[in-house]
């Protein structure tokens, strides 16, 4: 038996990376073409956020609480969990977004511009489905906004960074969803390195990028 400090983290896995990566070809084959159709969806969002529409935001926000929702329940609580017990909190953090969403939009808020936030979004939507192809993945694998925890993060972070709540309770909420997709990011990531996958540096830049700017935001 070998000692314990020669084990590394993938020696811990309990799927092998094919296996992940799997998941996200079988659930873009089920629910084609919503995750290209989301995707559209998030651009017209950027672009509508970015001349500064009266309406963008909200809608923007519900839209988010449906795309968090189906992936807490359509991807990781119906494919991920049941190759890796320990995803169960992971989609209770999408469904907590969800809500948090929901709520959010009920305290109403304004639209404000974010160069940072316009980033994520373009991220999310244009540079994560090529990220697999960029890995020597079929494109079947790619990975789309609604349908994959990590663009479906990416995205709400951008969306939360043109937003400015109206309320003390508003800017509760908006940091506590900060909080949520930065630490979604950094779960992915941290998968992502102990399956030793380049691609964990996408998750982390998103994360990176979204905290200076609320950092900044607040100074």
């Amino acid at each position: 038996m070998n000692e314990w400090w020669t084990y590394r983290p993938s020696d811990f896995l309990m799927f092998a990376p094919d296996t992940y990566w799997r998941l996200f070809e079988l659930h873009n084959a089920a629910w084609w073409p919503l995750g290209l159709l989301a995707n559209v969806l998030v651009l017209a969002l950027a672009l509508a956020l970015w001349q500064g529409h009266e309406h963008a935001a909200r809608r923007g926000m519900a839209l988010m609480a449906a795309l968090s929702a189906l992936v807490a329940w359509g991807f990781v609580w119906r494919l991920y969990v049941p190759i890796n017990w320990g995803a169960q909190a992971l989609a209770g953090l999408y469904a907590l977004a969800a809500l948090g969403w929901l709520l959010l939009n009920g305290t109403g808020g304004r639209v404000r511009r974010s160069r940072a936030g316009s980033v994520l979004l373009l991220m999310a939507a244009l540079s994560w489905p090529l990220l697999a192809p960029a890995d020597g993945r079929p494109v079947v694998q790619a990975e789309f906004i609604g349908l994959a925890p990590d663009p479906t993060a990416v995205a709400g972070l951008g969306l939360l960074l043109h937003t400015r709540p109206a309320s003390r309770a508003g800017r509760w909420l908006w940091w506590a969803l900060l909080g949520l997709g930065t630490l979604a990011c950094l779960v992915s990531a941290t998968t992502l390195a102990t399956m030793e996958q380049a691609q964990a540096f996408a998750p982390l830049a998103a994360a990176a990028i979204a905290l200076g700017a609320a950092i900044r935001r607040r100074a």
